[in-house]
């Protein structure tokens, strides 16, 4: 079995995660605490990638994207970026695709903590980045590690979005889900059975490691 779709896979779905989650925890904080008339505008548009088709989203991820329009050719004149069939045009797919994932776990995690903890901490005179990164998401452990796994996983998973952005390049963009369909589409079911196990028990693995942690941390929670 070839290997390098496999660990481009646990790449892409790493940067994602790691990316999704600096821009994430800003954004799911204002999310929590604000009462803006634009709240439910914004909340609708971080969650469409619940509702839409992968599909959909990946298409117009590709208009976006194509150099012939507007972003596409900014990026590539201006910068020096082609996202069409590159991994920086997964990574930025990607983490449009797993936003929700990310940003609400961790949104109903802050919701949750009483007023008074935030405000005590501003009475001690910490900043707003003090207090949400040495006092709110410490107390948050739990949603958090939700936040991270369930948006690693889904990024391992995905298929529709990255076929339609990055394309079917080895080692460049072929990930393991497309190396899956490849080889049921030659007929070749014992390899894609291989790519499909790999997947399979790293999901697994996954889920049983956050289970387990997340039990840990409710039980020292409970004993403090």
């Amino acid at each position: 079995m070839n290997w390098s779709p496999i660990i481009l896979s646990l790449e892409l779905a790493l940067v994602t995660t790691i990316l999704l989650f600096v821009v994430s925890v800003p954004l799911a904080n204002w999310l929590a605490e604000t009462k803006s008339r634009i709240k439910p505008i914004i909340e609708s548009i971080i969650s469409l990638p619940l509702v839409l088709p992968p599909t959909v989203l990946g298409f117009y991820l590709l208009v976006a994207f194509s150099p012939n329009n507007t972003f596409g050719n900014w990026l590539q004149e201006t910068i020096g970026i082609q996202l069409l069939f590159s991994f920086p045009g997964l990574v930025l797919a990607s983490m449009i695709y797993s936003l929700p994932f990310m940003v609400q776990p961790i949104q109903s995690g802050l919701a949750s903590l009483s007023l008074n903890m935030k405000e005590s901490s501003y009475v001690l005179g910490q900043s707003k980045f003090k207090t949400l990164t040495h006092v709110l998401l410490p107390n948050i452990k739990p949603s958090i590690l939700t936040a991270l796994v369930l948006s690693f996983a889904h990024t391992m998973g995905e298929f529709g979005v990255v076929l339609m952005i990055g394309g079917n390049i080895p080692g460049v963009t072929k990930v393991a889900s497309i190396a899956i369909y490849d080889e049921v589409e030659s007929l070749n079911y014992a390899a894609a059975h291989q790519y499909a196990l790999v997947l399979l028990l790293l999901s697994f693995g996954i889920l049983v490691t956050v289970y387990s942690l997340n039990k840990r941390i409710n039980l020292t929670g409970n004993h403090a």
